[in-house]
This record gives structure tokens, C-alpha cells and sequence, in this order.
């Protein structure tokens, strides 16, 4: 096999996740052309691909020093520093290839999403329209246009640019699927009966499972909208199957997780809390995915104090720097950081909330699964406060069925059995919290703050420390805080209570599943 050959076949190998394989054969041809700078950014690729971000650099720092004007490399490498969250590393790089390579569309794209990072959407929407300009046809551009304008909740320039990508690309069904999420079947069948077309297009058997797991989702929303239930489970099931494939969820890892969790905080002593130090304080808006952590979030950061950070990583990054080993604590490195008169956990979670530029003293961080580390956040911001959003099980767990989740973190949600086992092992965790630091908790349930949203506003507010202010209900107006997770769509309508008791539609084809709930309920 020539090289050209060779370089396609681990390009196709990177393109199905065998990134072990693709990685072996980079290496081959790195010890027979140790000089060439494209096969070290070709494996620091794969690399990044596999979630072996930190080894990827070696790889594109090797490609930048042998051709110094790599651009590839260097925009790779960007993004790896992105993924490690240094930022203003991946910031720099991004300018520097942007002035000595002001066309790179690839650069101006992966730029626009470290903006994103930081809720800066219109600096990310001006970056795409440079890219625009040089390519108006880049589907990729378009589509992160389109995904700009929906997080800030301008619906008709999202549906804009969506349908620009759908008139170069038909059959691309991400953006189906993204229409689909703005729409009301019952009042627009016309693109259901496109969506119904592709799937019998012949061609559509030979689509990549996540490509079929797209149309799939958005055939099922589409059924639910339209009250035939039967064939939206169907579609729905299948969408699932797909998104299961090539993924391998180690359902062990989390159970370990979280008992060790329980031991931890059940050896250590209360009297060794952080003392309150900074007039800067977190809302930390956590529970299941889907609980209503999106509403809450824009009802709170609504407030004229508070600025709404969206869903973070940095606590679980900062605890897994520190304490955290393959589901194993260093219990005396934590008490050591306790010890300590300075909070490296705080400074180091704040470091990287800077990078937000917000203007306020209280911010809101939305990671649902937050969740998991209530005992870190008692522990090392004893000036935070804990929101709690719980919803009716089912319903709950219908609605993580439902929806595709970008993050790894979450390949559980795509079976029926291990949303419901998840369920319940969450359950576990807050009423383990629940006994230790009930004080310290806000239970905020969703259906009663969409059947009560005016009292219920105001005891969340009471509890935060915060004076009432009207615009709290007023958040789909304001958007003042954009939205990237599943609810998007939701965050820009007023509150509604369609979304109570939606599963019993459902009822009998997730069987399996809400068996599983009934045992804890």
C-alpha cells in the first residue's frame, strides 16, 4: 500500500472511533518518516479523538517544530488545550493563526467555539460570519451559526441559517433534527413529510449510526407532537439503539464512585469546613439531567445580581485534579486542602470562571450531575448555595430517553435499564446529602414551580439571598443567559406545564424502565 493509501486508511479509521488501531499505524509511519510533520499531527489527532488530550500535544508540538507554519497542527493543538481547559493558551493560538492566516476557516469556527465557552455568542457569531465570507457554503459554519442564534433565543435567524445548510445539504440530519426541536408538528407537518422521505430514501441505510440516531430522535419528537405515541417510541427506541453503538458504558465505575463517596463524607469531620473568605459565591443549580436545571437557572440569573454561567465543568475538573483517581479519593490530601489556609479548590474553580468576564459577585453553574460532589461544595464554598431540581421520576426519565447528550459522561442515557438504575443511585446520593446538609439544600420540584411559579420564585430567591425582582418570571423575555443543552427551545417560552405527566403516553413501552423506578418510589 502506498502512502496516500495508508494516510486514507487511518483517516477512515479515526472516522469510526478505532482510533487504537489508527494511532498504531500513525506510529509505523512515524519511525519510517520521522521528519514528517502531517503524520505527527495525523496521530496527535487520533490522540485528541481517544480522549488522550494530554498526549496529544507532544505529538502537535513535534509538527509545529519540524513546519512552523502548520496551520493544521497548530489549530489542532488549540483545541486540545481547549479540551484541558487553558484557555488562554488556546486563545492566544487561535489569534495567531488567525493574523498570519486570516481565510483559515477551520480556526475561525473552533475560535467561535472557545467564545462559546464564555457565553460570548456575539463575538462567536461575528467570527462565522468572517468564516461566511470566505466560504458561503461551509455546512459546518452555517450549522454553528444556526446554533448560536438558537442558544440566544433568536428562532427565526437560527431556522435561517438551519434551512441554508438543508439547501446544500438535503440529507443532513443534525439539522433535521435541529429543526425539529423548534417546531410544532401539530401545526407543521411539512417537514415531518421530509423527514418521513429521507428515511425511506434508499440511500439512508448506509447513513453512520449517528447519523441515523439524528433522524430517528427527530422522527420520535415528531410523533410525540402529534399525539401518536406508538410510532414515537419506536422511533425513539431506535434512535437509542443507535447511540449505543461503539459505546461501551462501564455502569460499575459510577456505582464504585458513588460509594466511596458515601465512605468519604461519612469519615469526615464537619468542624474542618472552609471558612467563608470571598464575597463571591456560586448558585450551584444541580439534580438529574432534565429536572428543570435550565429553568431554574434562567428564573435565578434573571436577577439583576447574578450572572448565569450555564453548565460548567470546573468543579468536577478541580476535584478530579486534586482528590480524584479512578473512583478513588486521597482522603489525606483532602484534609490537608482543608487544613490549608488558602481554598486551592475555589481559587482554582474561579480562575477559570474569569474567563467569563462576568460583572456580578454571584453566578450560577447549571451542571446538573454537580449533584454528585454536594460534600465538596459544603466542604470548600461554605458561601455557595445548593438548588436541587427534582421532577416527577418518570417523566424525568422519559425525557432523558428522549434526548441526545453530547458528553460521554452520559452514554447511560441511552438504554431504558441504566437511565432507570441511575435514577435510583441518584436518589441514594441526595438523600445521603439530605440527612448530612439538609440546611444547605433548596428543593426546587418542578411541577411546583410551573403550577406556582410566583411563590416558588420567591422562596428560591429568600433562600439565595436575594431580593424579589419580577424579571425573574420575565426570563424568557430578558434572555439574558444563553442556553446550550437540550432545553434550549423551552428557555425561550414562558413557563408551561405540558411538560407534567408526559410520560403516561409512553407508559406501556417503558415498561422496563418505570418497573425499575417503582422499586424506590
Amino acid at each position: 500500500m502506498d502512502i496516500k493509501n495508508r494516510v486514507l486508511e487511518i483517516q477512515k479509521l479515526i472516522s469510526i472511533n478505532k482510533f487504537s488501531q489508527a494511532i498504531l499505524d500513525c506510529e509505523k509511519l512515524i519511525k519510517k518518516f520521522p521528519e514528517n510533520s502531517y503524520f505527527y499531527n495525523l496521530c496527535g489527532l487520533a490522540l485528541q479523538k481517544s480522549d488522550q488530550t494530554n498526549k496529544s500535544i507532544k505529538y502537535f508540538k513535534k509538527a509545529i517544530s519540524l513546519e512552523p507554519t502548520n496551520f493544521a497542527a497548530m489549530n489542532n493543538l488549540a483545541n486540545s488545550y481547549k479540551g484541558l481547559f487553558e484557555y488562554k493558551k488556546a486563545e492566544d493560538l487561535y489569534i495567531e493563526i488567525k493574523k498570519k492566516d486570516p481565510t483559515n476557516i477551520k480556526v475561525l469556527n473552533n475560535y467561535a467555539n472557545l467564545k462559546k465557552e464564555f457565553n460570548k455568542y456575539h463575538d462567536a457569531i461575528n467570527l462565522l460570519l468572517d468564516a461566511i465570507k470566505v466560504n458561503a457554503k461551509d455546512v459546518n459554519v452555517l450549522s454553528n451559526i444556526a446554533a448560536c442564534f438558537q442558544s440566544i433565543g433568536d428562532m427565526n435567524k437560527a431556522k435561517e441559517y438551519a434551512l441554508k445548510v438543508l439547501d446544500l445539504e438535503p440529507n443532513n440530519t443534525h439539522i433535521h433534527k435541529f429543526i425539529s426541536d423548534m417546531l410544532n408538528y401539530r401545526k407543521d407537518k411539512n417537514h415531518l413529510n421530509t423527514m418521513r422521505e429521507l428515511l425511506h430514501n434508499s440511500s439512508f441505510k448506509n447513513f453512520a449510526s449517528k447519523e441515523k440516531a439524528d433522524l430517528y430522535f427527530a422522527l420520535g419528537k415528531a410523533h410525540e407532537d402529534i399525539g401518536d405515541f406508538e410510532n414515537s417510541y419506536y422511533f425513539l427506541n431506535k434512535a437509542n439503539l443507535n447511540m449505543k453503538e461503539n459505546k461501551n458504558y462501564n455502569f460499575f465505575h459510577i456505582q464504585k464512585l458513588f460509594n466511596n463517596i458515601f465512605k468519604l463524607f461519612n469519615s469526615l469531620d464537619d468542624k474542618i469546613l472552609k471558612k467563608k473568605q470571598s464575597k463571591k459565591r456560586v448558585i450551584f443549580i444541580c439534580g438529574m439531567p432534565r429536572s428543570g436545571t435550565t429553568l431554574v437557572e434562567q428564573i435565578i440569573a434573571s436577577h439583576s445580581k447574578v450572572s448565569g454561567a450555564g453548565e460548567l465543568q470546573y468543579l468536577e475538573k478541580v476535584i478530579n485534579e486534586n482528590f480524584l483517581e479512578d473512583a478513588k479519593f486521597n482522603k489525606q490530601k483532602i484534609i490537608e486542602e482543608l487544613s490549608n489556609e488558602k481554598n486551592i479548590i475555589f481559587e482554582r474553580y474561579f480562575e477559570l470562571l474569569n474567563f467569563h468576564n462576568f460583572d456580578t459577585d454571584i453566578v450560577t453553574d447549571k451542571a446538573p450531575q454537580n449533584f454528585i460532589w454536594i460534600g465538596f461544595i459544603k466542604f470548600f464554598f461554605p458561601n455557595s448555595k445548593i438548588i436541587h431540581c427534582s421532577r416527577n421520576p418518570k417523566d424525568n426519565c422519559l425525557s432523558i430517553f428522549k434526548n441526545q447528550f453530547s458528553s460521554n459522561t452520559m452514554s447511560w442515557s441511552y438504554d431504558q435499564t441504566l437511565v432507570a438504575k441511575y435514577y435510583n443511585l441518584y436518589l441514594e446520593m441526595m438523600n445521603f446529602w439530605k440527612l448530612k446538609y439538609n440546611d444547605f439544600i433548596f428543593d426546587a420540584n418542578y411541577e411546583k414551580i410551573v403550577t406556582s411559579p410566583e411563590s416558588e420564585v420567591k422562596k428560591m430567591l429568600l433562600f439565595c439571598d436575594l431580593n424579589w425582582e419580577s424579571e425573574c418570571l420575565n426570563f424568557y423575555q430578558n434572555k439574558k443567559t444563553p442556553v446550550q443543552t437540550a432545553s434550549v427551545s423551552q428557555a425561550s417560552k414562558p413557563i408551561y406545564k405540558s411538560s407534567i405527566n408526559t410520560s403516561s403516553g409512553f407508559s406501556k413501552y417503558l415498561s422496563e424502565m418505570f418497573e425499575i423506578l417503582d422499586t424506590k418510589s
